[in-house]
């Protein structure tokens, strides 16, 4: 996914989800001379408590977010007093955050809201599709220290010794009281000595020289030999929707882009502009 697309669909989902709790029922919490504190409000404020005040308890939250919002509507009170809602810094702000707000809107209205579940299930079977096959292998090991007890317990299953009373027995490992069984496990998941081994050998045996890794000495039965199965929908669906969210996104600023011209009058910043979007159009969509 495109790194600077990806931060801001992100900022957008988070920005929505604070507009949101505006729009939860607004009962007055505290007044402040004329002015009132809504519980909409309140919300935002516990929403935006620095990081340390935002480990409090529930409650301590609540009573530091009033306390921080009584301030704010005090001193508010006092601009509007002195005319400062007149103050061209002001002004561009709050223009900033009218721009931003009626972003997020339709942000909500366009992506969000018009990504539909059959979307999702078309994009999952797309990716699922396109996805590598993977073999999985199930083994079972038996780990100790020294490359001599590793070598006598292969000549113990050699003489016909069962495997898993011999990782009770013998294995350092806290999985020996399972017999040593690590389960199904894919490539990138064991370290790379054990992973060769183990996908290296057949099913049903076990390995004839010990295996060392930076844990100690292996010794590696392969109980099964697989083709990994896909994630599901249900797992996976969260990511799937935020993929077919940036599609939707980038094909409604790509459009807009098309309609209006877009003309920055600073050059570097051009030049930068111009370098971020040949990247991004570079770069293959995952």
């Amino acid at each position: 996914m495109l790194r600077f697309h990806k931060l801001a669909l992100a900022a957008c989902v988070a920005l929505i989800g604070l507009q949101n709790q505006v729009l939860a029922e607004d009962a007055v919490v505290a007044k402040v001379g004329d002015l009132t504190i809504t519980q909409s409000e309140l919300d935002l404020a516990v929403a935006n408590l620095d990081p340390q005040l935002s480990q409090l308890p529930e409650e301590q939250k609540k009573v530091a977010a009033l306390s921080g919002a009584i301030d704010v509507k005090l001193l508010a009170g006092n601009a509007v007093g002195e005319g400062l809602k007149d103050d061209p810094e002001y002004q561009r702000r709050m223009a900033y955050i009218a721009d931003r707000e009626l972003h997020n809107l339709y942000f909500k209205k366009h992506v969000v809201d018009a990504v539909t579940d059959d979307e999702v299930k078309a994009r999952y079977e797309k990716e699922i599709a396109a996805l590598p096959k993977q073999e999985e292998v199930r083994a079972r090991h038996i780990l100790v220290k020294t490359e001599e007890e590793a070598k006598d317990i292969i000549k113990q299953l050699d003489a016909g010794k069962d495997f898993v009373e011999l990782a009770k027995e013998k294995s350092t490992d806290p999985n020996k009281s399972e017999g040593g069984d690590l389960g199904y496990f894919t490539k990138g998941r064991m370290v790379p000595e054990f992973e060769e081994a183990a996908f290296a050998m057949e099913k049903g045996t076990y390995s004839k020289t010990p295996i060392k890794t930076q844990f100690g000495f292996h010794v590696i039965k392969v109980e099964d030999k697989r083709e990994a199965a896909p994630p599901t929908l249900e797992e996976v669906g969260p990511q799937v929707r935020q993929l077919v969210m940036r599609d939707k996104y980038l094909e409604i600023i790509e459009k807009a882009k098309a309609e209006k011209k877009v003309e920055i009058v600073d050059e570097a910043l051009r030049k930068g502009y111009e370098d971020v979007n040949k990247q991004q159009e570079e770069q293959p969509q995952q």
